[in-house]
């Protein structure tokens, strides 16, 4: 179904506040994870970035010790000689911490989560990417969020690119609904990867073009476990499929933390059924169902 202005708007009305832990792969002072930041806190969360003090996407796992800075941080955010870790001086809820995404949102999850939640956070999201599947590991519910469009640049850019809200809102909304089904908000060693198309000012480009759809991370084979039960099919669509079909659409896989690879049918369902309110079936699929 398309998402309407009113769903929109009135979700984060009520949901209650959440503790989250926000990362991200491209940094901590790329505008997409600070708008991301800003629309979070907008709907009554309490939220920390803990996010790489550069950009280090493509890094995957790697996990080590975070290291005083040789050389500014991104954008000439920090200067060189900073801790290996550091925050904002106006916003102490924006933090760095010099290593790879991994390293960073544990951090946020150990030490920033206590420091500011007073114990672990609810839940854990990154945006725009890696990080989720540790989060969910030390069971913390957690969601990935990857766009198409864009390319790291500096949280001071002007204008903004259509794409970063257009991204940032549906993430919210996603988390939102997640929120608003109740806790536990995922089962464990449970997360999910949320990607979205391309979106441009001519195309894509507002929430409400959107459609999401609930889809799997891996091609099914020949034994292949079946799917849950939805747009008339017991297999699921694959993500890249969702995101390279023609129209809006978004993908939402449900992974296993340990494997990151597709859930069960069961692990599936629940998440149909917390979410199905914003889930729709690519075309071919109404079609076949007619």
């Amino acid at each position: 179904m398309r998402l309407s202005l009113l769903a929109l708007s009135v979700l984060p009305l009520l949901t209650q506040s959440t503790n989250i832990v926000l990362s991200n792969d491209d940094g901590w002072a790329e505008l997409n994870v600070r708008v991301f930041y800003d629309l979070l806190t907008r709907a009554n969360n309490s939220v920390v970035l803990s996010a790489p003090a550069e950009n280090k996407s493509g890094t995957g796992s790697f996990d080590i010790p975070a290291t005083p800075l040789i050389r500014p941080c991104q954008f000439d955010s920090c200067p060189t000689g900073s801790p290996a870790q550091g925050f904002n001086a106006s916003n102490p809820r924006l933090n760095y911490v010099n290593s790879f995404p991994v390293t960073a949102i544990r951090y946020g999850i150990q030490t920033l989560a206590p420091k500011f939640f007073g114990g672990a956070p609810e839940l854990a999201v990154a945006g725009f990417n890696v990080g989720a599947t540790e989060a969910a590991k030390r069971g913390i519910p957690a969601i990935a969020f990857s766009g198409t469009s864009g390319t790291p640049i500096a949280w001071t850019t002007t204008p903004i690119p259509t794409y970063v809200p257009t991204y940032a809102n549906l993430s919210v909304m996603v988390t939102q609904m997640l929120i608003a089904s109740g806790k536990p908000f995922l089962p464990s060693n449970i997360w999910l990867n949320v990607n979205y198309p391309a979106s441009s000012s001519s195309s894509c480009s507002s929430p409400q073009d959107f459609q999401f759809v609930l889809s799997r991370i891996n091609t099914a084979f020949l034994g292949t476990p079946a799917d849950v039960m939805t747009c008339g099919e017991k297999r699921l669509p694959r993500e890249r499929d969702v995101v390279g079909s023609n129209g809006c659409y978004a993908s939402i896989s449900v992974g296993r933390a340990d494997t990151k690879g597709d859930a069960s049918a069961e692990d599936q369902a629940v998440v149909f059924r917390k979410l199905w309110k914003i889930l729709s079936c690519l075309p071919q699929a109404r079609e076949e169902m007619k």
